[in-house]
């Protein structure tokens, strides 16, 4: 074989060889002052989206600002949204294309790992009161002690009144905390136990309050006192707190991290990054050959289970109400040939490497933070058991798609084989028969109370979204008969 000069071995490497470039090395001035500035956009949303609750009325206020209205039989026009039980939430913006031949997914979730309260919560113990919490999805609960938390969600009572309670990210709020023992004190309670086993699940109370009520020598005066203050505040009993959904979440804004500013650190990012990125992407959605959806998601965090998660049967019904919008059959046959002939991207977030830890990650097939949106072909843990598994015929559309659009993206899967790994909503929806892969931003500290995430990667997923929504038609029938 001829021995190549340096020319063509450059050539050669250019023309067939991965050489990943990060989003900031690509991005020009403008690019960079955009990718600020949404960085900025997007900490306001953190911080108006700490439940699912509170998720769906930041996303549902954007949406009206831009003329989405409610879908509803009946209903006209061509942007929509779709609110389930207050914690499930679809935006729509029909096509050009006939309904029957498909849409464009884009699903997330809202929900994220926190702790919720147990039916009876509030109890005193030498004149403590504390209230008793039940963790919601995967965590590392020692971060969860020694901090300030926030209190937020709603109280519904029996005479049909819905209490909003949000205490803890008021300027002048007090805040909660779970208690943890001293280093002095904790050598073998928690210091000589396994690493999943030193913080107890039941030992995560919240103190609430110390002072007495002036009654004497009454029992639980401490508790009573609270109670006395929440009926005062919100009307309430304890009673009522057995039909409470009160979630305790990290107290505090998400902030910058780094002198550079080019993190942002903060509290529920996996999976309202990702949720962030639809919502942009489908504001700036104008007018599409193929209806685009932004679907988002509770209950991710524990499995996607109940009415409001993505086992729910929301999806049928929202294709059924798009399809009667749009004037066309809406019967059970037309609903499935629409879902599978449909596009789906999973939003979700993906470990970044981190190089600390080297030996979790396979550094060859791993996400790195600032190297744009990741597309995960595959997801499941061991021999790929529950997994979503794309194939090659979406997965090349979906890299032009965005190779044609200029979008900074990368290909990663989440740890070593035998390590661990995870699942998300692909699997769910892939039932239909669509299309569907995973993608979303890189992110350090997942399931932390302070999960990082890079601005550059935020932008890339707003444009990887956005490309998806206004791509062409996919060519060749790959649908039901």
């Amino acid at each position: 074989m001829a021995k190549l000069n340096k020319k063509k071995v450059k050539e050669l490497r250019d023309s067939l060889t991965l050489q990943p470039k990060s989003v900031w090395e690509q991005a020009s001035p403008a690019q960079r002052r955009e990718i600020m500035a949404l960085g900025e956009q997007y900490k306001r949303f953190l911080d108006q989206a700490k439940t699912e609750r509170l998720a769906v009325e930041a996303i549902k206020k954007a949406a009206r600002a831009k003329g989405f209205r409610q879908l509803k039989p009946g209903a006209v026009g061509k942007r929509f949204y779709l609110e389930f039980k207050g914690k499930l939430l679809a935006l729509a913006v029909l096509g050009r294309r006939p309904l029957r031949q498909g849409l464009r997914l884009l699903g997330s979730h809202i929900d994220a790992p926190r702790l919720d309260l147990k039916m009876h919560p509030l109890y005193e113990e030498q004149e403590l009161v504390f209230l008793k919490t039940h963790y919601y999805g995967g965590i590392k609960k020692y971060q969860w002690l020694a901090r300030p938390l926030a209190i937020h969600g709603v109280v519904c009572t029996a005479e049909g009144r819905t209490v909003e309670v949000h205490i803890g990210d008021g300027t002048e709020d007090p805040v909660f905390s779970l208690l943890d023992l001293l280093p002095h004190l904790s050598r073998r309670s928690q210091g000589e136990k396994k690493f999943s086993e030193a913080v107890e699940g039941e030992r995560m109370n919240l103190l609430l309050g110390t002072l007495p009520l002036d009654a004497g020598a009454a029992k639980d005066k401490v508790k009573l006192a609270v109670l006395q203050e929440l009926n005062k505040r919100y009307g309430i009993a304890e009673k009522d707190l057995i039909s409470a959904e009160l979630e305790l979440v990290p107290a505090g804004r998400a902030r910058d991290v780094g002198l550079d500013r080019s993190l942002v650190g903060g509290y529920g990012q996996d999976d309202r990054a990702s949720a962030f990125a639809s919502l942009q992407a489908l504001l700036e959605v104008k007018n599409p050959a193929v209806t685009a959806v932004a679907l988002f998601f509770d209950k991710e965090e524990i499995g996607s289970e109940g009415a409001t998660g993505a086992q729910s049967r929301f999806l049928e019904h929202l294709t059924a109400l798009l399809l009667q919008s749009a004037g066309q059959p809406a019967d059970y046959l037309s609903v499935s040939r629409c879902l599978a002939a449909s596009q789906t991207l999973s939003a979700d977030v993906n470990a970044a490497f981190d190089p600390d830890y080297p030996e979790v990650h396979e550094k060859r097939n791993a996400a790195y933070l600032g190297y744009g949106v990741n597309l995960t072909k595959y997801t499941g843990h061991g021999g790929k058991y529950g997994a979503s598994d794309a194939d090659a015929e979406y997965v090349a559309w979906l890299r032009g798609v965005w190779d044609r659009a200029g979008v900074v993206w990368q290909a990663a899967g989440m740890g070593k084989v035998d390590e661990g790994g995870g699942g998300t909503i692909a699997k769910h929806l892939a039932i239909y028969g669509m299309d569907i892969i995973d993608v979303g931003p890189p992110m350090f500290s997942m399931h932390s109370p302070f999960e990082i995430c890079h601005k550059a990667d935020i932008y890339s997923s707003v444009q990887a979204y956005l490309a998806f929504y206004q791509a062409p038609p996919m060519k060749g029938g790959r649908g039901l008969a």
